[in-house]
């Protein structure tokens, strides 16, 4: 629960981004050099903005940390950032950082192929900037084994500076594309993550496992408090000391699985912001997933609380 000196309810850090999302793409040349796509748009995303847009129109004061140039690309982001209520003071903005642009191509059934570049290597480091922690009792950290959380380092400063603020540490992850680590190599800094977010993709990667209950044992072995594995299709599973919850998927027809994940870690930190029990909080933040996938683009289906609790109840 938020203490009411908090001037945030959340504070997201990490990679804000703008994705140019190609939607039924024909590799068929009508032309030497020109191909056709069923839609083309342009789309504000990355894991820090897509949770802090997300939490925000859920009812929460919203703050995110992370990086930006003086380009297009930021002020596309600051714009929308601003629209939907986050609060942007902590973003750094810097010449030397080229604000990363990524294209997606999206197939119908929703999943889809990122081709991302060198700016994607995200010169920017939030463990210089953590006087933020003190504004809030929650912080998400997005993504775990992606820049700038590739590097043990930033890892450490930042989760261990959470901790000793008191703050509940909800941490997403990815599978990394330049860096690799393993659990290994940050097993100083998992003793720190209150709540772990990996899809089942990244969950057997990092864990070496391919069933969703030894993954998560994996990650509580190294002493996460609890793990949260998304299924997709297949739904979740909620995994720590005292309980696991196995949740089936909604029934919906995607669109686009742009986001859903964040979209979910946002819902659960809500629910939980809200008072909800961990059982409470997987399924509404199951509904947000579920919402997401349903509207092209990481941060324009979930509209606000109401809409939420009308598909979760």
């Amino acid at each position: 629960m938020s203490n009411k000196n908090h001037q945030y309810d959340i504070v997201c850090i990490g990679v804000a981004l703008v994705d140019s999302i190609v939607r039924g793409f024909d590799p068929k040349p009508i032309s030497k050099a020109g191909f056709f796509a069923d839609s083309g748009v342009l789309s504000v995303g990355g894991e820090a903005l897509n949770e802090s847009i997300t939490a925000s129109k859920l009812g929460l004061k919203a703050a995110i940390v992370t990086g930006l140039g003086y380009d297009a690309a930021a002020e596309l982001i600051i714009g929308e950032l601003t629209r939907n209520g986050v609060d942007i003071s902590n973003c750094v903005r810097k010449e030397e950082i080229q604000t990363p642009v990524s294209t997606l191509l999206v197939n119908a059934d929703g999943t889809r192929k990122s081709i991302m570049n060198h700016s994607h290597r995200y010169n920017f480091h939030p463990e210089k900037y953590m006087e933020v922690l003190k504004m809030t009792p929650a912080v998400a950290i997005g993504s775990l084994f992606r820049p700038p959380f590739n590097d043990p380092q930033i890892i450490r400063s930042v989760l261990s500076e959470a901790k000793n603020q008191g703050l509940v540490t909800y941490v997403d992850t990815k599978l990394p594309n330049y860096n690799t680590l393993s659990l290994e190599d940050i097993k100083e800094s998992m003793q720190h993550i209150d709540y772990i977010f990996p899809n089942e993709d990244e969950a057997a990667f990092y864990s070496g496992e391919a069933n969703p209950d030894r993954q998560a044992d994996v990650f509580l072995k190294y002493g996460v408090k609890t793990a949260i594995i998304k299924l997709g299709s297949r739904g979740c599973l909620l995994k720590n000391a005292h309980e696991r919850i196995r949740l089936t998927a909604m029934e919906i027809e995607p669109v686009d699985a742009v986001g859903a994940g964040d979209n979910f870690m946002a819902g659960f930190i809500t629910a939980k912001h809200d008072g909800k029990s961990d059982g409470e909080a997987l399924r509404f933040a199951n509904a947000c997933g579920a919402i997401c996938t349903e509207y092209i683009g990481a941060t324009t289906g979930i509209k606000n609380k109401e809409q939420v609790l009308a598909r979760f109840t």
